[in-house]
C-alpha cells in the first residue's frame, strides 16, 4: 500500500506539502488557544482586568479566524489531492487492463475487474483524503497536547500515562478482529456484482425459464453474506466509540476530582485546570482520529492488494523487444504446425494447424460446436499467443509484430457483435475515425444495413444504446460488418458474423463482399454450409481441433467424410447436387 500510495501521490508533493504546513498551523493554533484561555482567567478575570480580557480576547479572535482560514484551505486543497490521486488511479488500471489478453481478463474475471476500478479505488481515495488530515492533525495534537499538559501541571499529567495506553489498547483489540473482515468484504462485492451482471445479461434467459425466484435467491444469498459481515464489522467498530467515551468521561471526573484538591491546595490556578482538561481532551480526541484512520487503513489495504495484483500483473501477450515492422502489408496469413491449449487444460484445443490464406481469396472453417473454430481465428490478432507453431503474416511471425500494426492489418466481426453506446456513426467511426459520411453509407450498403438505417430517426446519427440492445441480432451482426468495412485492413475475420441473417440477406450481403474485399484476405468462421460454399478454401476441423480436410466444396464432398456429414445434416440430396 506504501508504494501505491508514494508512486500515485508524487506529482502532488507540493499541494502535500502546503496542505500539511496549514495543517500544523490548525493544529499548533488549536493547541494554543486553551492557553491563552487560562492566562485570561488567571490574569484577567480572576484580577478584574478588563483590559487584559479584551486585549487578550481580542488576540484569541485573531487566531480563531486564522483557523478557520487554514482549516478551509487543507480542506480544498486535500479534497482536491485526494480526488486527483483518484482519478490517476482509476486511470492506470484501465489502461493496465486494456493491455490485458484475454487469458489475463479470464484470471481475474470481468466483476473483480469493475470492483477493483470503482470500490477498491475509491477506498484509496477515502484513505489519502482522511490521511491528509488525520495523520498531520492527530500526532501534533496528541504530542502538543501532551507538552502543554505537562506546562499546565506535571503531577496532574500523571493521569495522562494511564489514559492514552488504556485508549490505544481497546482501538488494537478491536482492529485485530476486524481486518479479517475487512478484506473479506471486498471479495463478497465481488460475488455481488457477478451475480447482478449475470442477472441483467442474462435477463431474457432467466425469464424464458421462469428462473427469477432462484436467481432473487442467488442474490439473496450473497447479498444476505456481504450484509452479515459488514454488520458484523460495523457492530466491532461501533464498541469502539461508547469505550472511548467513557473512557474519557472517567478520565475528565478524575482530572476535575484531583485537580480539585490541588487547585484548593492552592498548587495550581484555576485557569490551568481548565487548560489541562481542554489538552487532555485534545489529546483523547487525536486517538480517537488515529483510531477512525486506523478503521479506514485495513480495509485500504485489501484494496490496495487488489489493485498492485492488477497493475503488478505483466501482460502474457506484449510486444518483443525487437520489433518487425511489415513493409509491404498484403495479408497473406500462414498457420505453421500450430498448437494451443488454454491455461490450466488437459489437452490442446487445437492441434497441428498448418494451412495458407491468400488475399483476395476466401478462406473458410468449418466444424462442429466446439471443436476450436473461434479459437482459431483469435490467436491471428493475438487474443491468445500459440502454445505451439507459429502464425505468419506477410512471411513475419506475428509474435514480432507491434500488436499496434498487427490488430491495425485486421477488421474482425467477432461472435458477438457488440455495439457501443452512442450513434451509429460512432460505432461505425471505430475502426477509422477520419471515415466520411460517404464511406459510411457505402460501407452500411455492402453490409445490407442501409435500408434500415435511412428508416431511424437521425439516420447515422440515430442512438445506440450500450450493446446495441435498441437492435435487432441481424442488425447488430451487419453495422458489425460494417464497422470492420469502414477500415479497410488488408484481413478481415468474419467468426459466425452471418448466423442471424436470412438466406436472402445472407447471399447478398457474401455477394456484396465478394467484390469488396476483393484484394484482401478473407477469413470466415461459419456453421451454415450455404455461407462458405463457395469459399476458395475450405477447413474442416475434427473434433479434438485437427484438420479434417482442406479444399474446396467440391473437393471435400470427395475427400472428407467430416464436411460430408455436415453438409448433409444441413442440406437435402438435391442442395447438394
Amino acid at each position: 500500500m506504501k508504494d501505491l500510495l508514494i508512486n500515485f501521490l508524487k506529482p502532488y508533493w507540493k499541494q502535500i506539502t502546503l496542505t500539511i504546513a496549514l495543517l500544523a498551523v490548525q493544529a499548533i493554533s488549536n493547541l494554543y488557544l486553551p492557553n491563552l484561555n487560562a492566562d485570561i482567567i488567571n490574569n484577567g478575570v480572576a484580577k478584574g482586568d478588563v483590559d487584559y480580557i479584551m486585549k487578550t480576547g481580542s488576540f484569541m479572535l485573531v487566531v480563531t479566524l486564522l483557523l478557520a482560514a487554514c482549516a478551509i484551505v487543507s480542506s480544498y486543497f486535500s479534497s482536491k489531492i485526494s480526488m486527483s490521486f483518484g482519478r490517476d488511479l482509476r486511470r492506470a488500471v484501465f489502461y493496465k487492463v486494456e493491455s490485458f489478453s484475454q487469458a489475463d481478463l479470464d484470471k481475474f474475471g470481468t466483476p473483480s475487474l469493475i470492483t477493483r476500478n470503482t470500490n477498491d479505488v475509491h477506498q484509496m481515495q477515502m484513505l489519502a483524503l482522511m490521511g491528509l488530515n488525520l495523520m498531520v492533525m492527530a500526532p501534533i495534537m496528541c504530542l502538543g497536547g501532551i507538552i502543554m499538559a505537562l506546562r499546565q501541571d506535571v503531577v496532574l499529567s500523571y493521569s495522562i500515562i494511564i489514559i492514552v495506553p488504556v485508549m490505544a489498547a481497546v482501538v488494537g483489540l478491536i482492529l485485530i478482529k476486524a481486518i479479517p473482515l475487512f478484506r473479506s468484504i471486498q471479495i463478497k462485492i465481488d460475488r455481488v456484482n457477478q451475480i447482478m451482471r449475470e442477472k441483467l445479461m442474462g435477463v431474457r434467459v432467466i425469464r424464458a425459464f421462469v428462473k427469477n425466484d432462484y436467481e432473487a435467491r442467488r442474490f439473496d444469498e450473497a447479498n444476505r453474506d456481504l450484509t452479515t459481515t459488514t454488520l458484523k464489522v460495523n457492530r466491532i467498530i461501533a464498541i469502539v466509540m461508547p469505550l472511548l467515551m467513557i473512557i474519557m468521561n472517567i478520565s475528565t471526573i478524575a482530572i476535575i476530582w484531583f485537580g480539585g484538591h490541588r487547585i484548593d491546595s492552592g498548587a495550581m490556578p484555576i485557569g490551568n485546570l481548565t487548560a489541562f482538561l481542554t489538552y487532555v481532551m485534545e489529546i483523547m480526541i487525536s486517538v480517537m482520529l488515529a483510531m477512525g484512520m486506523f478503521i479506514m487503513v485495513p480495509r485500504a489495504e485489501a484494496s490496495a492488494e487488489r489493485l498492485l495484483e492488477v497493475l503488478n500483473t505483466e501482460p502474457s501477450i506484449k510486444d518483443p523487444d525487437k520489433l518487425v515492422v511489415p513493409v509491404d502489408r498484403k495479408g497473406y496469413v500462414e498457420f505453421c504446425n500450430v498448437e494451443f491449449s488454454y491455461p490450466e487444460a488437459e489437452e490442446p484445443v487445437l492441434k497441428d494447424i498448418s494451412f495458407t490464406a491468400s488475399p483476395g481469396e476466401t478462406t473458410a472453417v468449418i466444424g462442429s460446436t466446439g471443436c476450436g473454430k473461434s479459437t482459431l481465428v483469435n490467436l491471428i490478432p493475438r487474443f491468445y499467443d500459440v502454445t505451439g507453431g507459429s502464425i505468419k503474416i506477410d512471411g513475419i511471425d506475428i509474435r514480432d509484430i507491434p500488436l499496434q500494426d498487427l490488430r491495425d492489418m485486421i477488421g474482425l466481426v467477432p461472435q458477438r457483435a457488440f455495439l457501443f453506446s452512442g450513434t451509429i456513426a460512432d460505432n461505425l467511426r471505430y475502426g477509422n475515425e477520419n471515415a466520411t459520411d460517404e464511406e459510411l453509407w457505402h460501407a452500411l450498403e455492402v453490409a445490407q444495413a442501409k435500408d434500415f438505417v435511412m428508416d431511424l430517426p437521425g439516420k447515422l446519427y440515430a442512438p445506440v444504446e450500450q450493446g446495441g440492445v435498441n437492435f435487432s441480432g441481424g442488425q447488430r451482426q451487419r453495422l458489425a460488418i460494417a464497422r470492420a468495412l469502414v477500415k479497410r485492413p488488408e484481413i478481415y475475420i468474419f467468426d459466425d458474423s452471418f448466423s442471424a441473417l436470412d438466406f436472402k440477406t445472407d447471399a447478398k450481403l457474401r455477394l456484396a463482399l465478394k467484390d469488396e474485399t476483393a484484394n484482401s484476405t478473407v477469413i470466415i468462421v461459419a456453421q451454415r454450409v450455404s455461407t462458405i460454399m463457395d469459399a476458395d478454401q475450405i477447413i474442416a476441423l475434427n473434433d479434438d481441433g485437427t484438420i479434417a480436410g482442406i479444399g474446396t466444396h467440391a473437393q471435400l464432398m470427395e475427400t472428407c467424410q467430416v464436411y460430408r456429414d455436415i453438409v448433409y445434416s444441413q442440406l437435402s440430396g438435391e442442395e447438394v447436387a
